[in-house]
């Protein structure tokens, strides 16, 4: 396992280059996310899963873009293109995971057109190949070069810090999520098993 990890390279990194850009990515899809949600409803709102300010799945999501794309990462149209659909597809995935798990998916497009069942929707489908574009076209290479830039030991040090902590954060926030499903889930069946007794004896 050390040995996978030291010899990890990815786009130039290490691994922990990589996991310092990782974050970055979680972050400022954090940040997406709160701004967009201010401006729908109004009020600020914590988009992460656990406490600290990072939506992981931004960070997963620009990985495996990169990978996947990589053959058109200098055509935008066709980046454009593929983001949108990759991107959609992704949060389909991923809110039929959170069904699964939780039973509820942590946001809805009920409130605009062309949305399917809440969780997809037209306008963020036009929004993700914007995004695309500005990550590949533009920002990545920015972020990289700040990556690169962070002395050796204190990257070492912080992307250490950041695992730990956010591991920590989500384990934790997570096993409380699954007990508040698991006893939601058991009230209502104990209701259930009420009213049918309650009609049984009618």
């Amino acid at each position: 396992m050390y040995n996978v990890l030291s010899n990890f390279v990815f786009k130039g990194m290490n691994i922990n280059q990589f996991v310092i850009w990782f974050f970055i990515y979680s972050f400022l899809g954090w940040c997406m996310e709160c701004v967009v949600i201010r401006h729908q409803l109004g009020y600020w709102e914590n988009r992460g899963f656990a406490k600290l300010p990072f939506c992981v799945i931004y960070g997963f999501g620009v990985f495996f873009a990169f990978i996947l794309f990589k053959p058109i990462e200098h055509n935008l149209f066709a980046l454009y293109i593929a983001g949108a659909i990759g991107a959609t597809a992704f949060e389909f995935l991923t809110a039929q995971v959170m069904l699964k798990l939780f039973g509820e998916v942590w946001w809805n497009y009920d409130h605009l057109r062309f949305n399917y069942k809440g969780i997809i929707c037209l306008q963020s489908t036009i929004g993700w190949g914007f995004v695309a574009v500005l990550v590949f076209g533009i920002a990545n290479d920015y972020i990289q070069k700040l990556v690169c830039m962070i002395n050796p030991k204190v990257c070492v040090a912080l992307s250490m810090v950041l695992v730990v902590s956010y591991i920590s954060d989500f384990v934790y926030h997570f096993t409380n999520r699954l007990l508040a499903t698991d006893n939601v889930r058991d009230f209502n069946a104990r209701a259930k098993d009420r009213m049918k007794s309650i009609f049984k004896i009618g």
